[in-house]
């Protein structure tokens, strides 16, 4: 009876031992480990989808917003992000944006201009919604951790990136705008300011904004074309100011290379950074390994 008793035991403990080993088996279907595959989605649209050569159980997401004119195949060749992917061990989704632009695209942000000076219309497909409905379709999936998605993206996609901080930041832990961060449009009445009614998180959130001081199409010290104009200090304040930081903003330069403008002291944990590097234009000069660790901080 003893024996009979252990070895029962034994069989409960290995089948609670198996559901936890299937739990923490790889569950996302949707793509194979170490590769780049297309995804369709319930709207109709398509994402790049890339999971990380040891996927198992939800993973953390980051999405990466390709440029104005340029595609997700564009922005994942250019930023070299699936190799911190793989590094690292999160997925990573490139999504092509709604407006056709040249030969890529452009991001829908009512209200504002695309490159081309359009405003976008109502009939355009709306990109907020599209990157909620990729959240969605991953998490119903069993690939990727709710708590755990972020998003960057560069120039366009930087503003992009900022925008969904603006109107869906409870859905993000985090965002890394890349030579695009805005904290909501000018002020008509001062362009140099953004305007507070047009960005109001409603909720916390985390910002790390990446520039070069020697860009000529998004200037850190603003300027440029019309939805630009403010400074790159400006829209940081901004998100301190939405994030209600008391401490900063702290400024170090670093050997001449890079600036870091910070604030802390933040609502939930959060903080708000900018970094500009000396010498550097309009191009992806993100820290790809410095973007994750920021990343990996922040649970939603």
């Amino acid at each position: 009876m003893r024996n009979c008793l252990l070895t029962c035991i034994s069989m409960i403990v290995a089948l609670v031992a198996g559901a936890s080993l299937a739990q923490a088996d790889p569950l996302c279907r949707m793509g194979t480990p170490g590769e780049t595959a297309p995804l369709s989605l319930s709207d109709g649209r398509v994402v790049q989808l890339h999971l990380p050569r040891e996927a198992t159980g939800r993973l953390p997401l980051v999405f990466v917003l390709h440029g104005s004119g340029s595609s997700a195949k564009g922005v994942l060749a250019d930023s070299k992000l699936a190799a911190e992917a793989d590094a690292s061990g999160f997925a990573l989704v490139a999504p092509d944006a709604a407006i056709p632009l040249g030969d890529g695209y452009a991001w829908n942000i009512p209200g504002v201009p695309t490159v081309s000076g359009k405003v976008p219309g109502p009939e355009v497909p709306d990109d907020v919604a599209h990157i909620l409905t990729t959240i969605d379709t991953l998490v119903e999936a069993g690939c990727v951790d709710p708590a755990r998605v972020y998003v960057t993206g560069i120039s366009g996609g930087g503003r992009m990136t900022s925008w969904l901080g603006c109107v869906a930041a409870d859905r993000f832990a985090a965002i890394a705008p890349v030579v695009g961060l805005r904290a909501g449009n000018p002020l008509e009445s001062d362009p140099t300011r953004p305007d507070p009614a047009t960005c109001r998180p409603d909720a916390p959130l985390s910002v790390l904004a990446f520039a070069g001081d020697k860009d000529t199409v998004n200037p850190v010290e603003g300027g440029g074309a019309g939805y630009w104009q403010y400074s790159m200090d400006a829209a940081l304040a901004r998100w301190a100011a939405l994030d209600g930081c008391t401490e900063g903003p702290r400024r170090f330069d670093f050997t001449g290379k890079l600036l870091v403008t910070a604030y802390g002291e933040c609502q939930d944990g959060t903080s708000v950074t900018g970094w500009v590097y000396h010498g550097r234009g309009h191009e992806w000069v993100a820290d790809n390994h410095a973007m994750w660790r920021f990343f990996e901080r922040h649970h939603r």
